[in-house]
């Protein structure tokens, strides 16, 4: 009887218990992840056309599969042998800014212009960039590149 009053226990307490989260992190903690991601951001989205290194400068701050989800949005823009088939630019117009935390993943948008260009055409964009990142040291679990409609859909 006490096995079973104690395993009801259990199954009723299990959802409390499996939903708690952890304490939202401090300030300082925040504003380190904020300053990473604004550099970050940057070093992941400015890279040469035909030059992997270019690339590659940004692979330490993203984790393994923050990385391959990166890379996943690059499929087709990519040559033979990864390098980047077109140049980008991004330029921050506003600083970072942080919209959600859950579980110790900073959410962090930060509006700015997106400028890619393919040998000598090129298309300039007003973006909201859209990073999740959190750990010790800090890294990006996800990176997205949202085109704005108008001045207040980037903010």
């Amino acid at each position: 009887m006490r096995n079973r009053l104690l395993t009801l226990l259990w199954v009723l307490a299990s959802p409390v218990l499996l939903s708690a989260q952890t304490p939202p992190l401090a300030k300082t903690d925040q504003d380190a992840i904020v300053a990473f991601t604004e550099k970050a951001a940057v070093r992941a989205l400015n890279f040469r056309q035909g030059e992997l290194a270019s690339l590659m400068q940004g692979r330490a701050d993203f984790t393994s599969e923050g990385w391959t989800d990166f890379l996943q949005h690059m499929q087709g823009f990519l040559d033979e042998k990864g390098a980047p088939t077109f140049t980008s630019s991004f330029v921050p117009s506003g600083g970072a800014v942080i919209v959600a935390q859950e579980n110790g993943i900073v959410h962090v948008r930060i509006p700015g212009t997106l400028k890619q260009t393919h040998n000598q055409s090129s298309t300039t964009y007003r973006v909201k960039i859209q990073i999740q990142a959190g750990g010790k040291p800090a890294r990006i679990t996800r990176l997205e590149q949202t085109m704005c409609a108008g001045s207040a859909a980037c903010r």
